[in-house]
């Protein structure tokens, strides 16, 4: 039973599922690095930038151009996404070409877009 403040009011332990949370925790590694993936994908701009590499590969300025953002700032995003593998790029003469890194990297956006969508308030 809980109360207001949602801590747990019962005294019994419930051996098995709390044996099965056991064993399905995650390793700390791990969650630490769920938690540096999270961070990055906490920041709007550069969840605007997924978004549209998730319609087509893009280049800096036309980046830039989609989301009405600096070249400089676009820049700035992408470094951040490709130190933490969610973007990848490519040389094309003197362009770089943005892309997502693979198909989970659009998963997760849409996922958690589709969460927010089922709240009344988003």
């Amino acid at each position: 039973m809980h109360g207001d403040d949602d801590r747990c009011l019962c005294t019994i332990v419930h051996d098995e599922p709390v044996a099965a949370a056991r064993a399905a925790e995650t390793p700390v590694a791990r969650l630490l690095g769920l938690a540096e993936l999270f961070k990055v994908l906490g920041d709007p701009s550069r969840l605007r930038i997924l978004t549209a590499l998730g319609v087509a590969e893009l280049c800096v300025c036309d980046l830039a151009t989609a989301l009405d953002m600096s070249q400089s700032a676009v820049s700035h995003q992408l470094s951040t996404l490709r130190v933490a593998r969610l973007v990848r790029a490519r040389r094309e003469g003197k362009a770089m070409f943005y892309t997502l890194d693979d198909e989970h990297v659009s998963g997760i956006v849409g996922l958690a877009s589709t969460h927010l969508a089922e709240r009344k308030d988003f």
